[in-house]
């Protein structure tokens, strides 16, 4: 059965392998939480009638998201007791980080802005921290889990499942909220029931981890790359040697690895990556809050927002992730920046326009499909720097660079709208992200494809 779908839809064909479903799965476990710390918080803050700049500020709870490379190491190298034995390396740490992510949107359920912000606010930086240590797991699980040739495949996978947790997050909890507490002002048990039902949705994530295959990868590099440490520390007790072993290949190995690799090209690849997505991250934190400010309901923004809108990016992640494999990622790279700019500019107009559900279901089509491919291509970019041996530190520390700058730029959002306005607001982003285009272009002509590690190949399953 499978062979003759396979033989009918061609080039997508490869979307139907075990293990592009399996990070279907663990795509829609992590883009879950993100909204409930990123977007859909700020509607709940900006309906209990919380103002725009203390909104922006808080969004600096989801910056757990870039400092992630803090911790990565520990998490790529520390066994965890019992856990370890029983699921793997990688499947203990994804199902504890998923257990906090449970017990901290519970939290978040149980709080009211308006009463206590500041314990509403612990919850959810609680889920952000977790939330980011289950996506140092899953990306490293990634990468490998599966050859570079299905890398392109497994990040439009990730994206699509990515996008439907963001659904969920998105326009199923304002459905929520407006089914529990009404659609006609602020009331505080609809939220609550949302949350809580998030909460519930994590166990999704729970059983992709129970179901899933512990990746398997050949550590003989790395043997060898420590050997000549080892040595030089044999005159210290067996303790302490152990301790310093572990320091050196958890967190020095890893960050030298990569600018043995690519050299002097390894400042213009962290410029590019610290730059991407500074255009589509800024606005994001005011897009709710531009949504309620316009005068569209929480329904209307269920539906054209969040649903049409995370459709479109699924969309736009399964071509992007054809259109990597047939032209290459970073001429994708470099038309899905552009069009992700250029839609803030839709945005622009949409402000000047006002409340217009038709236009607005143009605006968030554009704007979904371009993200969509660009996210795809952008993964599958960071995926291919990273050395499969150190995945989980390096991955984390090169998504962290992804979001560091803009998470920070994007806490002056509400500032921002409120000295300027909407539409010039909009027009701002569109022009941060120009500034990416240059560095791709760069980053093309001087090449960032360092050679493929040679005993670093994970073992196929």
């Amino acid at each position: 059965m499978i062979d003759r779908l396979q033989q009918r839809f061609g080039a997508f064909s490869v979307y139907l392998h075990k293990r592009v479903l399996v990070l279907l799965a663990l795509g829609f476990s992590s883009g879950l939480p993100l909204m409930l710390v990123f977007g859909s918080l700020s509607f709940w803050l900006r309906e209990a009638g919380i103002d725009r700049t203390t909104i922006g500020f808080l969004s600096w709870v989801a910056m757990a998201y870039t400092i992630k490379f803090l911790w990565a190491p520990v998490v790529d190298r520390m066994p965890l007791p019992l856990l370890t034995r029983l699921f793997g390396r990688r499947r203990s740490w994804m199902l504890l980080s998923q257990l906090g992510l449970i017990l901290g949107l519970t939290g978040m359920a149980s709080s009211d802005p308006t009463l206590n912000l500041s314990a509403l606010v612990g919850f959810a930086l609680m889920v952000a921290l977790c939330s980011a240590t289950q996506d140092i797991v899953i990306d490293a699980f990634r990468i490998e889990t599966a050859p570079e040739e299905m890398q392109g495949a497994l990040a439009a996978a990730y994206q699509t499942g990515y996008r439907l947790g963001m659904m969920l997050a998105t326009a199923g909890a304002l459905a929520i909220a407006a089914w529990a507490g009404g659609d006609d002002g602020y009331n505080p048990v609809g939220w609550q029931t949302a949350y809580l039902a998030m909460a519930a949705a994590m166990s999704v994530g729970v059983v992709a981890t129970l179901l899933a295959k512990e990746p398997q990868i050949n550590p003989q590099r790395l043997q060898l790359e420590t050997l000549e440490t080892l040595e030089r520390l044999l005159h210290l007790p067996p303790r302490l040697q152990r301790l310093l072993m572990w320091g050196y290949t958890a967190i020095v190995c890893p960050f030298k690895d990569f600018f043995q690799r690519f050299g002097r090209q390894a400042l213009l690849i962290l410029l590019l990556i610290a730059c991407y997505r500074i255009s589509d991250v800024v606005m994001g934190v005011m897009a709710n809050v531009f949504y309620v400010d316009m005068g569209f309901s929480k329904a209307e923004i269920a539906t054209i927002s969040k649903v049409y809108g995370v459709i479109m990016t699924m969309v736009g992640a399964a071509v992007g992730g054809v259109l990597i494999a047939r032209f290459g990622t970073l001429k994708i790279l470099f038309a899905g920046a552009l069009a992700v700019a250029l839609t803030n500019l839709l945005f622009s107009l949409q402000a000047m326009v006002g409340y217009n559900t038709s236009l607005l279901t143009v605006v968030i089509a554009a704007d979904s499909f371009s993200a969509g491919i660009a996210t795809a291509a952008f993964i599958t970019y960071l995926s291919s720097l990273t050395n499969v041996a150190f995945s989980a530190t390096q991955y984390a520390l090169l998504s962290s660079m992804m979001l560091l700058l803009p998470k920070f730029l994007a806490g002056f959002s509400g500032a921002l709208v409120d000295t300027v306005g909407y539409p010039s607001f909009f027009l701002l982003c569109c022009l941060l992200g120009l500034p990416v285009l240059v560095l791709i272009a760069l980053t093309a002509r001087h090449g960032s494809k360092a050679p493929a590690p040679e005993a670093d190949v994970p073992q196929q399953q």
